[in-house]
């Protein structure tokens, strides 16, 4: 990356930040608070310890750099939480979720849409492929079930695997559906992987395209997360 780059990355990764702590002040009012607090409580210990026990240049930036580091990871956690809190129960919801995977994963929002807004993600991983249901539950075990079938004709033995994102029985929370995809079990290599994508490329283009209902838009938690993490 060019030098001059550099000032515009450090204030798009200032905008994000800010964007999330403004995301996260709407269902917390209290975040600032609580930042502000276990900041300045771990500085204030490592400060005593300074006072007490010394040096004080050693003891005074650690507690710095720890009140910064424990700030930052609550931060984090508090953004990840109003950003769910913000589309749970959206048409969508998801597909924003799952957008937040990192590399190595495939994802394809709305395979398959209904008239009803019951939806199907697939996931292409090393697990195989992940068929993601969102939406009545009846109906979309029907819509998984037969998208389930149209993949295993063209997965070369690939497993494929069917969730449905919900809080009902069985279902897994969005809250929690990026780690229960990335915590299956990993069967396939890289090579496998390439090959099972163009598979499903021909599968795709003979379907007829349907629209993303309307929903939340899946960049907002990955924009959170990746203010956090400072990509």
């Amino acid at each position: 990356m060019a030098k001059n780059d550099e000032p515009e990355e450090k204030t798009s990764r200032l905008k994000q930040i800010v964007s999330a702590y403004q995301l996260t002040r709407k269902s917390d009012p209290t975040v600032g608070l609580v930042l502000a607090g276990i900041f300045l409580g771990i500085v204030a210990v490592f400060v005593a310890l300074g006072f007490f026990v010394g040096p004080k240049l050693i003891w005074i930036p650690l507690g710095v750099a720890l009140g910064f580091l424990a700030a930052t990871l609550v931060f984090g956690r508090k953004v990840e939480k109003a950003a769910y809190s913000q589309i749970e129960g959206q048409a969508g919801a998801a597909a924003s979720a799952l957008q937040t995977l990192r590399r190595g994963w495939n994802v394809t929002p709305a395979v398959a849409v209904t008239k009803n807004a019951d939806i199907v993600h697939r996931v292409v991983g090393r697990p195989g492929i992940i068929l993601v249901g969102e939406g009545q539950a009846s109906r979309v075990k029907n819509l998984l079930t037969a998208e389930a079938k149209k993949h295993n004709r063209v997965a070369g033995g690939a497993p494929v695997t069917q969730i449905i994102a919900g809080q009902g029985e069985d279902e897994i929370d969005i809250r929690k559906l990026t780690k229960y995809v990335m915590k299956l079990p990993a069967v396939m290599q890289p090579s496998e992987i390439t090959d099972l994508l163009q598979r499903l490329k021909a599968l795709d283009a003979v379907r007829p395209q349907v629209p993303m209902p309307k929903g939340p838009v899946p960049s907002s938690m990955k924009g959170a997360r990746q203010a956090m993490k400072g990509r």
